[in-house]
């Protein structure tokens, strides 16, 4: 097992157990620490505080040891980790064996329990609204949210379909307690939005200022601390977005201490390919928002999603399933999403029938 699998399995765990994700500094200490580096080995490497990596490793430590209950420490931190690994493996082994077609399985007892119809497996195609659907996304939450209160603006890139979008969702509800300094989050959907003027006019309708433009929105908007969210900024190419409406977007959210806009955007390309910076075309973000690419899911991740979504079913998905689950959708939470409703559909389908 290497480095990577390591963390990605322990950080399955972890998430599985806790909701949350290992944080960026941790990954990077279990990295080095697996590779058998010292804390100044890693600080240097990663360009991270060398006091803070110091203060991260037994930190991290201790929290892996309180939540699986072993002791552990820098000097057996691989092969207790390894230890840990093959216990699941077993144990995961053990159950499959145990295992049998759920459907020939249904005892009296099971019957006389409700069986749950609905599928756990939505939704198929819309953005995730309710924040107890949306799962394996905390380590770029938080990754956004320390982003934004360093005094940054940020921008999600990844391909169509990846949970931009329901990320952004996520980011909007959770912004009034997760933002160190206050602002009011605005959210806009560029993809119904064709111009300048329809811009100005969603803005400052979400706002709760008069239609404004130009200097007079600049007034109005710095009497404001705005978050605002762009999804779907690919579409501020279009021609009806003009190079006047860029520069005072880029203006209102960069040069200054405390902007009164700081951006949250969406898109399915880098900005360098987006917005490629000019004299006659300037990019409204070169120089103003840090990436964060979307990635997809690593198979303990999906793993996890699929228990999560299983729990209050009677409905168990084979070994063999899942790991085409896994191949199927390659990590992709929304293809992934399809195939499990699939999946989970012709069990139902094979229950109803037996019953």
């Amino acid at each position: 097992m290497n480095s990577e699998d390591a963390f990605e399995f322990m950080n399955g765990l972890i998430l599985e157990k806790t909701k949350i994700s290992l944080n960026e500094c941790e990954r990077d200490v279990f990295l080095g620490i697996w590779a058998s580096k010292t804390y100044g080995e890693i600080s240097q490497e990663k360009n991270r505080d060398y006091q803070y990596v110091k203060e991260t490793g037994p930190k991290l430590f201790k929290k892996i040891g309180t939540i699986f209950q072993i002791n552990l420490n820098k000097n057996n931190f691989k092969p207790t980790i390894e230890q840990l690994y093959r216990q699941y493996t077993l144990r995961k082994i053990s159950e499959i064996s145990q295992r049998d077609d759920v459907i020939t399985n249904l005892s009296i007892a099971q019957q006389d329990r409700p069986v749950y119809t609905d599928n756990p497996f939505i939704p198929l195609n819309d953005i995730i609204t309710e924040q107890h659907q949306l799962f394996g996304r905390e380590r770029e939450i938080t990754r956004v949210f320390e982003t934004l209160n360093s005094g940054s603006s940020v921008a999600l890139i990844g391909e169509k379909k990846i949970g931009k979008s329901s990320l952004l969702q996520a980011i909007y509800q959770q912004a009034p307690n997760r933002l160190l300094k206050p602002r009011k989050a605005i959210y806009l959907n560029l993809s119904l939005i064709f111009n300048d003027d329809d811009f100005y006019d969603e803005l400052c309708n979400k706002v709760e200022i008069p239609v404004s433009k130009g200097r007079q929105l600049i007034r109005e908007l710095q009497k404001q601390q705005l978050l605002l969210l762009l999804d779907e900024v690919q579409q501020m190419t279009w021609d009806g977005f003009t190079r006047e409406f860029r520069q005072q977007l880029r203006g209102l959210a960069d040069g200054q201490a405390n902007p009164p806009l700081r951006l949250v955007i969406a898109a399915s390309e880098h900005l360098d390919v987006l917005f490629p910076d000019s004299r006659d075309n300037p990019s409204p973000f070169q120089g103003v928002c840090i990436e964060e690419v979307i990635k997809p899911w690593g198979k303990n991740i999906v793993r996890g999603f699929i228990d999560s979504r299983l729990g209050n079913t009677q409905v168990s998905f084979t070994e063999e399933e899942i790991i085409k689950l896994i191949q199927g959708s390659g990590g992709h939470p929304q293809r992934l999403m399809y195939l499990c409703h699939r999946t989970y559909s012709r069990y139902m389908e094979g229950i109803k029938t037996a019953l």
